[in-house]
């Protein structure tokens, strides 16, 4: 993880600093506040602030005055009703704002979830680092055969070792000439908002995205997911651990009803009745098509 000395500087400032406050305050989160979780090669999440906590769910949910807490249990039972009929506004009161580094191509499939507040570092303004993504050996995979936007087998031996150098020596060779286009100072020296076109999506960004509980969820559900493409999900696994600290029984219920649990079809559940009867059930009698009953076995087996 590549943190400048001033950044670390500047976090221990930060986690230094202590005061008091009528609002309520998650235990959990306050050990993670300001804290870089290295992610990737030379990714990071931290967490700037916070808003709400279990209790805070709890109160939107009673439409309650003071803490809204009745017990823990009492909570932890109301937070799993509320998640188990998908019900959103009462998560929608907490927020968390995070400062994540990671890299551009990355940035691109996090940008898709639109319910989040986001400010990126501009490169028209300032000049990018020379940080690139390069993956390690046993992620570096082929094309799948059976998901057209997903990973096969790994590549081995000089295969593995030939793309890991094309990867390194066209990153570094890119950046060469961005940081010859931008040398000149004087009339000649091109506009970093026209340099910057030239690096590719393997560098390194930042920004701060601030998103409430019930959409923090959401994509977590997508990228945590073990579909996911491993670049981003090693940042939705790093985020899940913050979250599991900051709101406990709503990440437990999370957990188990949207990570671990799974959204079957009519079919599906017409399918599974008959199974419970000892009925013989295939792909040819279940009026599933073959990517359907896929799917469907993969769930059946924990594969889903």
């Amino acid at each position: 993880m590549s943190l400048s000395p001033e950044q670390i500087q500047e976090i221990e400032e930060q986690r230094a600093q202590t005061g008091t406050t009528r609002r309520a305050i998650s235990e959990g989160m306050e050990k993670h506040l300001y804290t870089a979780h290295e992610v990737l090669d030379h990714g990071f999440v931290r967490v700037i602030d916070y808003m709400g906590d279990d209790a805070a769910i709890c109160q939107a949910a009673r439409v309650s005055y003071g803490k809204g807490t009745k017990s823990v249990q009492n909570d932890e039972g109301l937070i799993r009703y509320l998640m188990r009929h998908w019900h959103s506004t009462p998560f929608e009161m907490c927020e968390i704002k995070l400062h994540v580094k990671l890299p551009v191509f990355v940035a691109r499939q996090w940008i898709r979830h639109r319910t989040a507040n986001v400010n990126e570092y501009s490169a028209r303004y300032s000049i990018l680092d020379r940080e690139f993504y390069i993956p390690a050996p046993e992620h570096v995979a082929a094309q799948s055969v059976v998901n057209n936007q997903g990973r096969g087998a790994t590549l081995q031996g000089e295969e593995a070792a030939r793309v890991l150098e094309i990867l390194k020596a066209d990153s570094n060779r890119a950046y060469d000439h961005y940081e010859q286009m931008i040398s000149d100072e004087g009339q000649d020296g091109l506009a970093r908002e026209l340099a910057r076109m030239n690096l590719p999506a393997n560098i390194y960004t930042q920004w701060y995205w601030k998103v409430d509980l019930h959409n923090l969820f959401h994509f977590l559900r997508l990228r945590a997911d073990h579909h996911a493409q491993y670049e981003i999900r090693v940042y939705a696994d790093a985020i899940c651990k913050v979250v599991a600290d900051w709101v406990p029984a709503a990440y437990g219920a999370f957990e188990d009803y949207r990570l671990g649990g799974a959204n079957l079809s009519g079919r599906a559940m017409d399918c599974v009745r008959r199974m419970l009867k000892g009925e013989e059930v295939t792909q040819e009698n279940s009026g599933m098509s073959k990517g359907e009953w896929r799917e469907f076995e993969g769930e059946l087996n924990g594969q889903g």
